[in-house]
């Protein structure tokens, strides 16, 4: 008999960073200097962000509030292109509010999971061409593929829909091309490595 793989937890079930719980953190004591949330309050909701263990403990932390308007350094458009070996932006980089990345024949993956984005919205144009693009975002942030026309190859956005405060928000435009696109959040192996990664 052939073991089941088993289904990914729900997003509000999975397990809340360090990082995760700094944002909701920041983000209350922004409302608290505008006057949302009185000091009592505060007080209350910081050691409920503090002690949070999950997403679903976090959400409801921060759903009263606007997100923060903050304008953020759109930085230089970022422009990557697979040709016949391939590209890639990994591990900590500097997230600019424009990248267009053509797949070629070797492929582009751009990975967002340790980045430290602020901008509220990141346009991501691809072209899949004949190796395709992959784009990994960080649970919490959400996609948008509307933008994206179809082709030849498929367009697979396995990501949530559900969003943090104060996380960008990835607008994919573009193509799928012959090879495809796919946004999603980290898979498990990617997840244990980060985990491994917290921990040095």
């Amino acid at each position: 008999m052939t073991a089941k793989t088993p289904e990914p937890a729900p997003w509000g079930d999975l397990r809340a960073s360090h990082s995760d719980r700094e944002a909701v953190v920041e983000r209350l004591r922004e409302a608290a200097a505008e006057g949302r949330v009185d000091l009592a309050e505060l007080d209350t909701r910081l050691e409920q962000a503090l002690t949070a263990k999950t997403f679903a403990d976090l959400a409801p932390l921060t759903a009263d509030l606007p997100r923060s308007v903050s304008v953020a350094d759109p930085g230089e458009p970022l422009v990557l292109k697979g040709g016949f070996h391939g590209a890639a932006r990994v591990g900590r980089w500097e997230v600019p509010a424009h990248i267009t990345a053509h797949g070629g024949m070797g492929g582009v993956r751009l990975d967002f999971t340790r980045t430290g984005c602020r901008l509220p919205e990141v346009e991501v144009e691809v072209y899949g061409e004949m190796a395709g693009v992959t784009v990994v975002i960080p649970e919490g942030w959400a996609a948008n593929t509307d933008g994206v026309a179809p082709g030849l190859g498929t367009l697979r956005d396995k990501t949530t829909p559900e969003r943090l405060p104060d996380t960008p928000l990835i607008r994919l435009t573009g193509s799928v091309g012959m090879a495809g696109v796919v946004v999603r959040h980290p898979n498990g192996r990617e997840r244990r490595q980060m985990k491994r990664e917290g921990k040095k």
